[in-house]
């Protein structure tokens, strides 16, 4: 069962815009120097129940300065297949953009199906483990310069994440990003 540590419902920090932040407990990297080490432990925070996914889509969707929704954590890819249904539901209620920041690197999650399974309704990926010989604090949305954005290109009419063609990885104009064609 997913827990939820934290809800932040309006947020700059997260990602592009004003975003609706949900901070997942549960994480197996245990990074040195966590700027969030009460998230690693799975059972921190509230159950996130069926009654508590509604009110954040109620909240999401009453919200019209929202500019999308970002999951956090500890890490969202702790459960895959909890957070799967999550973020389905929500992509699919409220039509937002949403980023997820993981531990997990791109060609990690590309490998195992149940953790590409999120692809499909994840636009953004912010991958890789935070490491502290690698910290600046002028990167954007990122704490270490080994972490990549990557924008995620949909694939129109594919509807199931083991049907979608993950075709390359096109390195944007800056460093830092890129984008993941499915």
């Amino acid at each position: 069962m997913l827990h939820i540590l934290h809800i932040y419902p309006e947020t700059i920090v997260d990602g592009e815009g004003i975003r609706y932040s949900i901070y997942l407990s549960g994480c197996r990297h245990h990074c040195p120097e966590c700027h969030n080490p009460e998230s690693w432990n799975p059972q921190a925070g509230e159950t996130l129940t069926q009654q508590r996914i509604s009110d954040m889509i109620r909240e999401i969707n009453a919200n019209p300065l929202l500019d999308g929704i970002t999951f956090s954590g500890g890490d969202p890819l702790y459960n895959p297949s909890e957070f799967l249904s999550l973020v389905k539901e929500i992509k699919e209620k409220t039509h937002q953009n949403i980023w997820c920041y993981t531990g997990y690197t791109c060609k990690e999650i590309l490998l195992y199906p149940e953790l590409s399974a999120i692809l499909p309704y994840i636009d953004v990926l912010v991958d890789g483990k935070f490491e502290k010989n690698r910290k600046s604090p002028h990167l954007h949305f990122r704490g270490s310069d080994n972490q990549q954005i990557i924008r995620i290109s949909h694939t129109p009419g594919k509807e199931e994440a083991q049907n979608i063609p993950l075709t390359r990885l096109i390195p944007a104009t800056n460093a830092s990003t890129s984008s993941l064609v499915l």
